[in-house]
């Protein structure tokens, strides 16, 4: 079975989207909720574009009417007015802002909620073909990419884009020769700032890609921590870490350079259009054509009022192409196949005795590359059949196919004559208890980690499944017993007494088949006495099938099932297979020859 692998987070900044109509499209079925709150920030944001370029105008008037006739009384008027006006905007811009944060926040949280509603109804598969990192990556940054986008570049492009066309039509209003002369310099800007931000979104682009490896080689290496110090290899995973830095660090100063540009480049040109717009006015007061001070004044105004916005609207637009890069993967994973849904006839598994049989199956997790062929075994009510056998022989991925992790490709699986296809999935999972090599706990108390198994449990229920586990000595001794919050996965335990609260909590859910994959490989042989009473305690009265590591604890299996290549080349119990002196015995007595040498 491929197994899951693990990755950094990997950022998505300055890339495309493939459909920006499509995942635009999208965003705004979510957005129709809230269409009351977007109409009400579009009348304010229209509110303020309006009072700016009227206000602006105000100021030209204030000049020419009032302070160079030295009217104080028509000044104070004029004054009073534009104090009205910004105080009104200020309290449009405040509203829109606020409702656009409302609206956001909402969307936002109604993603992060499907994604993650999502994540729980997919397959295993996805989850052994997608890495860790990627996935995260998709939940968190790329959502918090929507996020931003929906929280002010929507309401700037808006604004920006009102104000230029609001801008533009009072200057035509005004007058046309100046308007040229503002306007002139914007396509020098537009030239500019294309190849300007062109070069920096590809480091960028780059910057956020060795930002990503980067974050996984150090998500890795503090995963690792035991083997990099085992093996002593502090010293070259610092090097290899300091390249990784300074590969960061380069492509990090080029898009920084880059994208400061801008800056300096804008300002240049906009004091530029100052010059010419104070000198094609002068020119024209003096040249006798209608013009006055507060005109040119209003120019002035003007030029920074228009060019502003367009410097604005580029960076919303590179923003929000992000947000729709980032909407097309989270809208990915939306979009994956879920586990094959029940149909209507599905049933119930109830009072269940725990028969099991598989007839001719076989599974590839790849077409074309079989795991398992042609696959016969039967388990009676109460047996405990062993799967044993070298490594990628075809053990775990029988288990998968029971709890349906993944659907057989030919044959069948019946529980007490019930196909698993037919069956509801909660309702086989619910039938099925598993103990795996690798036990995964929660960060959360003991107590909390043992009723995962099943959720309405008593107290003393937990505490008795403790007990038959093997595991209530230990938790007693804890500074906070059974309240004792564990670290993540139970680092802060050792491994076998993360296996104990593992069967406890399987002995809590009372399942009527077990499965025990490898349940004591990792354990020292003290431990591992203590594991095995548990484990007797939970398989009794139950079906059980039992993957081993060390053959010497399954000898008491009723039927002893050697897998190899994807297929059941022996079975029958240990005697037996001893007898046959076949893969078994050869098996069984070089590990026994092993542990003796030890």
């Amino acid at each position: 079975m491929p197994s899951p692998r693990m990755g950094g987070h990997s950022p998505v900044s300055n890339k495309k989207p493939k459909n920006t109509k499509k995942t635009l499209s999208r965003l705004l079925r979510y957005l129709n909720k809230y269409w009351v709150y977007l109409l009400i920030s579009i009348i304010s944001i229209a509110f303020v574009t309006l009072g700016t370029v009227f206000a602006t105008r105000l100021i030209g008037v204030a000049i020419d009417k009032y302070i160079a006739k030295f009217d104080f009384k028509g000044l104070i008027k004029i004054c009073a007015t534009l104090l009205a006006i910004y105080a009104g905007t200020s309290f449009c811009m405040w509203l829109q802002s606020n409702l656009f944060l409302i609206v956001g926040q909402n969307v936002v949280a109604s993603i992060r909620k499907e994604i993650f509603e999502k994540i729980q109804k997919l397959p295993l598969k996805y989850f052994d073909n997608t890495t860790h990192g990627e996935l995260m990556s998709r939940v968190t940054n790329d959502v918090d990419n929507i996020s931003m986008a929906l929280n002010s570049s929507i309401s700037q492009v808006f604004q920006s884009g009102l104000t230029i066309f609001g801008t533009l039509a009072m200057m035509i209003y005004l007058s046309i020769p100046l308007t040229i002369a503002t306007i002139i310099s914007i396509p020098i800007m537009l030239i500019a700032t294309k190849a300007i931000t062109s070069r920096s979104r590809k480091y960028y682009k780059e910057k956020q890609e060795r930002l990503g490896k980067l974050n996984g080689f150090i998500e890795e290496i503090i995963s690792g921590q035991k083997v990099v110090k085992v093996f002593c290899q502090e010293e070259e995973m610092t090097e290899s870490f300091s390249k990784r830095n300074d590969d960061l660090l380069q492509v990090g100063v080029r898009a920084e350079v880059f994208s400061g540009m801008i800056g300096p480049i804008m300002m240049a040109l906009n004091n530029m259009t100052y010059a010419i717009v104070v000198a094609t006015g002068g020119f024209m007061m003096v040249a006798g054509f209608p013009m006055t001070l507060g005109t040119i004044s209003n120019f002035i105004i003007f030029s920074r009022q228009f060019t502003r916005p367009l410097n604005e609207l580029a960076n919303q637009v590179n923003a929000m192409m992000s947000a729709f890069a980032g909407a097309e993967r989270v809208f990915e994973v939306l979009d994956e196949a879920e586990e094959l849904v029940d149909t209507p006839e599905a049933l119930e598994l109830r009072e269940v005795e725990g028969e099991v049989v598989l007839s001719d199956v076989n599974f590839s997790y790849e077409e074309g590359n079989p795991i398992l062929k042609d696959v016969n075994l039967y388990a009676k009510p109460g047996q405990t059949i062993a799967l044993v056998g070298p490594t990628g022989a075809g053990k775990t991925t029988i288990i998968n196919l029971l709890t349906r992790f993944y659907d057989i490709d030919k044959g069948t699986i019946t529980i007490d004559g019930r196909n698993i296809k037919a069956i509801k999935r909660n309702s086989l999972r619910s039938s099925l208890g598993i103990v795996l090599q690798d036990t995964y706990l929660f960060t959360d108390t003991i107590r909390e980690n043992i009723r995962y198994g099943r959720l309405n449990a008593t107290d003393d229920e937990i505490k008795k499944a403790a007990k038959l586990a093997n595991a209530h000595e230990f938790i007693r001794r804890l500074p906070d017993g059974y309240d004792t919050v564990l670290s993540d996965g139970g680092g802060n335990l050792s491994q076998g007494q993360r296996q104990m609260l593992a069967i406890a909590r399987a002995i809590l859910a009372n399942p009527s088949v077990l499965i025990l994959d490898e349940a004591t490989s990792s354990v020292d042989t003290r431990t591992e006495v203590k594991i095995q009473e548990a484990m007797q305690n939970l398989m009794k009265g139950r079906t059980n099938f039992v993957i081993a590591h060390r053959l010497s604890t399954i000898k008491d299996a009723d039927l002893i099932a050697v897998v190899n290549h994807g297929q059941i080349i022996e079975r029958g119990n240990h005697e037996e297979l001893m007898r046959e002196k076949g893969f078994y015995y050869a098996l069984y007595s070089n590990q026994f020859d092993t542990e003796k040498a030890v």
